[in-house]
């Protein structure tokens, strides 16, 4: 109701209007319908919890501008506005409506202040091993048969063993314990498995079946997991080891959702997705409208933190990676910020170099330290005790001696430049033992491009100083709207099957939290200053 009264309507149904026809019976308003999807995730229901709430609840009706005996809608609407609004690809509308609304007010702008940080996202599918996995792959396209072509299933495959056998799902029931048992089950499951892709390919088969979305999943599963060799006696059916896997970038992990992959971050295993937040992060005193009050006279208080971007991603894409795309999607919203704070997964020397360049964004993030013996001990000369000479394309080292080679190279994937002293020079150099560990040969230098290396130094240089990591601090903020997107909208279990419709459901996350955080900022008492701690609340009751 607050930021209707601030922002006016913000989802004007005209912005939705090509996932829509215009002939026929007439529905719900597309921009009601967004607004209850907001609302939705502010309070983290299900649908048939928002039904109940627009049909019974005094506030939101108001939000929605309904009358009093509208009867509401049907609990099963808002699933048919979300398919719509993905095969339309309009994931992010009502993000950028919102963000679109509070750049006309300049409570949000290009310039300032950002943070991006990422989190995982469980997916709405229950955690399969390899054994379970081809299992359930297995079920799912026999069950998908029986609806599809029941006569040609009876005739195909052994009917009453395979509906013992493949009948109840596999998490009703426990697996075997021994890893004899489990690798005679997993091949059974893989004889079983090309069987029925034989079946469903061959001659005499129904075109359309092998065409099922069921059937191609196995063919996939099976491709990944499996191998058929041609023997004298037959074809051998093999698991494949686990170096025959495919990357996990590829691997599917699931029958009902394809989208979503096995991610590792800071030691932790999950099946799913990443969700990769940005918001800013301003001086408080920069948040303030001129004249300090907002439209209804109202005075502002506190620091206001907005979300500017959402990215979802399968959990296999790191940080790093995410780094350049983040950037392109706050240009496209003209919202780039001249600061961006990022933890330490994401930098490297080319990214700080290259988001400069094409972005104009300084990078604030902690590099990588010196990693040679010499950094690492904290004694002897590191690679800043030589000066490099670009330009000629040599380095001197402390005792004034230059070096004699000087050649590109990739190291671990990344261009470098190598950096050779004569051993001659090096041998009977009284410091040695300071300098180099090498037995035989001269001391030697690892480096980046000039610029890339430059801004390597200065970052390392920087990062040491207390004034660096006092300015750094702000980039922590990022973990508390984190912990707000899991413990307000439910955003650390996704919701619904496949990427598009994740990242459907964290947009609507994204503007669910920004309506709380401008309701809350607009009365004058901002998020992160709602919350006293027990021992503020004793102190207040001793002192009254």
């Amino acid at each position: 109701m607050r930021v209707r009264d601030e922002l006016g309507e913000l989802f004007a149904d005209a912005e939705f209007a090509q996932a829509f026809g215009v002939r026929g019976r007439q529905g719900w308003s597309p921009g009601q319908l967004a607004l209850v999807t907001v609302l939705q995730f502010a309070e983290n229901l299900t649908d048939r919890a928002a039904a109940h709430r627009v049909r019974f609840g005094m506030d939101i009706r108001y939000a929605l501008g309904m009358e009093l005996d509208d009867p509401g809608f049907d609990a099963s609407v808002p699933c048919e506005f979300r398919a719509r609004l993905v095969r339309h690809g309009l994931e992010e509308r009502a993000l950028d409506l919102l963000l679109t609304a509070l750049k006309d007010k300049g409570l949000v702008k290009a310039g300032g202040r950002q943070r991006t940080d990422s989190t995982r996202v469980l997916a709405a599918v229950r955690d399969l091993n390899r054994l379970e996995l081809a299992g359930e792959t297995l079920r799912a396209a026999l069950e998908a048969l029986a609806c599809a072509a029941p006569d040609w299933l009876a005739e195909s495959v052994p009917l009453r063993l395979w509906t013992e056998r493949y009948g109840p799902r596999i998490d009703s029931w426990q697996l075997p314990s021994s890893q004899a048992q489990s690798t005679e089950l997993a091949l059974v499951y893989g004889q079983d498995g090309f069987a029925l892709l034989e079946a469903a390919h061959a001659t005499d088969a129904p075109v359309w079946l092998r065409e099922l979305p069921a059937v191609q999943i196995l063919r996939a599963v099976w491709l990944q997991n499996y191998t058929r060799t041609a023997t004298e006696t037959g074809q051998e059916v093999k698991r494949r080891e686990s170096e025959g896997l495919p990357p996990s970038r590829l691997r599917l992990t699931s029958p009902y959702d394809l989208d979503a992959r096995y991610g590792l971050k800071q030691g932790s295993w999950w099946t799913g997705y990443k969700v990769h937040i940005s918001e800013t992060c301003d001086p408080e005193e920069e948040n303030l409208p001129a004249d300090g009050r907002t439209a209804s006279g109202t005075a502002t208080a506190g620091p206001l933190r907005i979300i500017t971007n959402i990215a979802t991603t399968d959990a296999t894409v790191t940080d790093a990676e995410m780094t350049e795309p983040v950037h392109h999607m706050l240009a496209a919203r003209d919202l780039l910020p001249a600061e961006h704070y990022l933890d330490s997964g994401d930098p490297s020397a080319e990214l700080i170099v290259g988001m400069k360049k094409s972005f104009g964004v300084t990078l604030v993030t902690p590099v990588l330290l010196d990693s040679s013996p010499q950094a690492r001990a904290g004694a002897g000369f590191g690679r800043t005790a030589f000066t490099i000479d670009w330009d000629n394309r040599q380095a001197t080292c402390p005792r004034g001696h230059t070096s004699t080679w000087w050649s590109p190279a990739v190291q671990r994937g990344t261009k470098a430049i190598v950096v050779r002293f004569d051993k001659e020079t090096c041998q009977p150099c009284p410091v040695r033992d300071k300098c180099t560990r090498a037995r035989k040969g001269g001391r030697t230098l690892s480096l980046r491009s000039r610029e890339q290396q430059q801004v390597l130094d200065e970052a390392r240089a920087q990062q040491t100083s207390q004034d660096w990591r006092t300015k750094y601090a702000t980039r922590a903020g990022v973990e508390g709207t984190i912990h707000q997107a899991v413990a307000t909208t439910g955003m650390r279990r996704a919701r619904y099957h496949g990427l598009k419709k994740t990242h459907l459901e964290h947009s609507f996350s994204a503007v669910a939290l920004n309506v709380i955080r401008l309701n809350a900022w607009w009365n004058g008492h901002p998020l992160d200053r709602t919350r006293t701690s027990h021992l503020a609340r004793l102190d207040l009751s001793l002192t009254a």
